[in-house]
């Protein structure tokens, strides 16, 4: 069961503030609201950070900052939906925020999940590809994720339809573990709904579903695309298995190279996808022939680990 800290509590009422139906930028919240003290900032209407996006949030967050009680009752909602799914709470002010999520700018302030987080899920890979999957791709999808776990790799993908689906079975029939990232909140109906099953078998066999929502929020366009987001954050890399130029796993695959993670490209996406090639022409991404061209550029749990809690203690100190 959920019980918030103060610290907590005052940070998901920053995210819930509201003011002309706009918001604090929450990826704002994430970086300078990592101590008690920088809360105790921002609560008096001020953001600890020179950016663009601080400089449009700040009139925001003063406009909001009289609404403060009706936020904390959005906050006590949430929670307690949180609650009646069996859910809990990891936020930015928590070691057990996860360690590649930690390093990247636009983190989320913080996680419902079901299940366990583990320290091994900084070893891990995001596998992931359209939902209108080739059977080829099905296939490719559930042999990198076979061999990822044959070689103790945790597997996150996005509980979608096609490659994501292959990705999160295979991993269960090797005996690995798999971790859904969703787009919709923790205590919403399963997106789609065939895969309910399956997000149930996740849980049943040591994997986990983690959501960066409100725990009511429904499936929205904008929430896939956020989505991807932490799917790459949480990942040493994304493995893009089948992707046209529209589809939000190739988005990912943008969002990887910009967390400063591994990009894999299957051979054959590169081949047949212009952008794919011309992601690995311009260094940005690895042309994948086979697992070995994943498994030679993976890193350490222990590294990732030591990596997120340094970057927590500097935000503690304050710098």
């Amino acid at each position: 069961m959920i019980e918030l800290t103060q610290q907590q509590e005052d940070l998901l009422t920053l995210c819930a503030l509201r003011a002309s139906n706009k918001s604090v930028d929450w990826s704002l919240i994430a970086r300078t609201c990592q101590s008690p003290e920088a809360i105790h900032v921002v609560l008096g209407g001020d953001i600890p950070e020179d950016s663009a996006i601080a400089r449009k949030s700040l009139p925001i967050l003063r406009d909001a900052l009289p609404h403060l009680d009706e936020a904390r009752e959005r906050v006590v909602i949430e929670v307690e939906a949180a609650n009646q799914a069996g859910a809990r709470l990891v936020t930015v002010l928590d070691p057990q925020y996860p360690a590649n999520l930690r390093l990247i700018p636009n983190l989320p302030p913080f996680l419902f999940y079901l299940g366990d987080l583990e320290e091994r899920d900084a070893r891990s890979a995001a596998v992931v590809g359209t939902r209108g999957a080739s059977e080829d791709g099905l296939r490719r999808a559930a042999r990198m994720a076979r061999g990822l776990v044959d070689n103790d790799v945790v597997v996150f993908s996005g509980l979608a339809k096609g490659i994501d689906t292959a990705a999160h079975t295979a991993t269960l029939e090797e005996g690995g573990r798999t971790v859904a990232v969703m787009g919709t909140g923790i205590a919403a109906k399963i997106y789609p709904a065939e895969n309910k099953d399956l997000a149930a078998r996740i849980l049943d066999e040591g994997g986990a579903l983690l959501s960066q929502f409100w725990p009511k929020s429904p499936p929205a366009t904008w929430t896939f695309p956020r989505r991807n987001v932490v799917t790459s954050g949480c990942t040493m890399g994304s493995i893009v298995i089948e992707a046209s130029a529209t589809s939000g796993a190739k988005m990912q695959a943008r969002l990887a190279a910009e967390h400063g993670k591994h990009v894999f490209l299957i051979r054959s996406l590169a081949t047949s996808e212009p952008w794919a090639a011309k992601m690995i022409s311009e260094g940005r991404a690895v042309e994948v022939g086979d697992l070995d061209d994943v498994l030679s550029r993976l890193g350490s749990a222990k590294r990732v680990q030591q990596a997120g809690q340094q970057r927590l203690q500097l935000a503690l100190a304050g710098l």
